[in-house]
C-alpha cells in the first residue's frame, strides 16, 4: 500500500456559505478552472480542487461542479458530498449513484483529465476515511450532524487517462 504523507490539514477561517451561494461560488469556480492552470485558482483556502463532469440522470446533460478534494492514505483523491450539512444530498452524488448515466466520470484536476471509475466508501472502509478526513478538516463533522443523512464519501481512482487536447 502506498502511503500518502501531504500535510493536508486545513483550519476553517471562512463562514460555511448558504446552499445558495456554494452553488453560485461553484460555477464561477468551474469557469476558472477551465480557463487555467494556476495554483491560486486550483489550490482554494488550502485544499486541491478537481472538476467534476457528470451527466444528469434525469436530464441527460452534462453537469460540471468543482470540488476539494482530500486524499486518502494510500493517495487515492477522495470527495465529499457533503453539501454543507444539506438534508438532500447535491445533485453530482445522486447522478453518481446512477451507473446508468454515469459508468464513469471525467475528472479534471491540475495535472490533467481522466476517467475514474468511481467508488462510494461503504461501511468501515467510509469509516476508517471519515475519522481520517475529519482530523484534516474538522468541519465535516459538524455537517454530518446538521443532517440525518450519512455524508457519502466517493473515492476517484484515476482509471483511464484522458489524452490532453492539442
Amino acid at each position: 500500500m502506498n502511503t500518502f504523507h501531504e500535510d493536508q490539514k486545513v483550519e476553517q477561517f471562512w463562514e460555511t456559505p448558504t446552499h445558495d451561494q456554494i452553488v453560485d461560488i461553484s460555477k464561477a469556480h468551474v469557469e476558472a478552472l477551465e480557463s487555467s492552470s494556476d495554483d491560486a485558482i486550483w489550490v482554494q483556502v488550502g485544499m486541491h480542487h478537481v472538476l467534476l463532469h457528470t451527466i444528469g440522470r434525469i436530464s441527460g446533460r452534462e453537469h460540471k461542479c468543482a470540488l476539494p478534494v482530500w486524499r486518502d492514505a494510500s493517495g487515492y483523491r477522495i470527495v465529499v458530498g457533503s453539501f454543507a450539512g444539506a438534508t438532500k444530498e447535491p445533485d453530482w452524488v445522486a447522478n453518481l449513484r446512477d451507473r446508468n448515466a454515469n459508468p464513469m466520470v471525467r475528472v479534471l484536476s491540475q495535472s490533467g483529465a481522466f476517467w475514474s471509475d468511481h467508488q462510494f466508501l461503504e461501511h468501515e472502509e467510509r469509516e476508517t476515511s471519515w475519522g481520517e478526513l475529519c482530523a484534516d478538516r474538522a468541519w465535516y463533522d459538524d455537517y454530518q450532524a446538521m443532517t440525518n443523512r450519512e455524508i457519502p464519501l466517493i473515492r476517484l481512482p484515476e482509471t483511464k487517462p484522458i489524452p490532453s487536447e492539442a
